[in-house]
């Protein structure tokens, strides 16, 4: 497999973490982990001697900060946007700064960090937006994720529009929509619930398919789960 420069948006728990292992695994990748929790991933990711972490807010000055990161590593191969926010409240409730910094982490930063890495990934690369069965048309819905859900449907579309813009281009995206894995998001979300599948395990799937997938598809809404609507 030849070398590849990943960067992982979300590194510092759950399915971001995992991925992040995995793709280390292989020495001939260089991986890129970025979070707010910088000290986490030291701690996390040390003795990975292919895994450089970055501090990484996608609330604040996500363009300028992730424009000076990109610059300074240069070409990217594969952007995972893994990270999110949560809020888990009665629609009635959800205050006006709720749905603000819901939609600027789900769907606002990643469009911005999208803007900073496109032109290092202008010789080729692909883009794989992390989304949820929560946003993904028909499937079942649960009350109190108003917020959350919604901003991960905008995603979607956000995939489906990007991919028009730039189906001339190098560039490949696409959007998984994950159903339940076992994360502290999904602790958060559900407490007590326990998934079918590890974040170990789908980590090992969305790695593949962000190594491979840009082959075949471009601009599709996957849902990724082992439950039906």
């Amino acid at each position: 497999m030849s070398k590849k420069t990943i960067v992982v948006v979300g590194a510092s728990r759950g399915i971001g973490k995992a991925l992040v292992e995995q793709f280390a695994a292989n020495a001939n990748h260089r991986v890129i982990a970025l979070s707010r929790d910088v000290e986490k991933m030291e701690d996390l990711f040390y003795g990975l001697e292919n895994v450089v972490t970055f501090p990484f807010d996608l609330l604040h000055n996500v363009h300028t900060e992730a424009k000076t990161i990109f610059e300074g590593i240069g070409k990217i191969d594969i952007l995972i946007n893994n990270a999110g926010k949560l809020v888990n409240k009665p629609f009635v409730d959800i205050s006006h700064r709720e749905w603000i910094d819901c939609y600027q982490v789900n769907v606002i930063g990643v469009m911005e960090t999208v803007q900073a890495a496109v032109p290092q990934m202008l010789d080729g690369g692909h883009i794989v937006n992390i989304s949820s069965m929560g946003g993904f048309q028909g499937s079942v819905k649960f009350a109190g994720l108003s917020a959350y859900s919604t901003s991960k449907a905008a995603l979607c579309s956000f995939t489906e529009l990007f991919a028009e813009e730039f189906k001339d281009s190098k560039i490949k995206m696409n959007c998984l929509c994950l159903g339940a894995a076992q994360t502290e998001m999904l602790e958060e979300a559900f407490p007590g619930y326990e998934a079918p599948v590890s974040a170990e395990k789908m980590a090992e799937f969305i790695a593949n398919f962000a190594l491979t997938g840009e082959q075949w598809i471009n601009g599709k809404i996957i849902p990724v789960s082992l439950s039906t609507p």
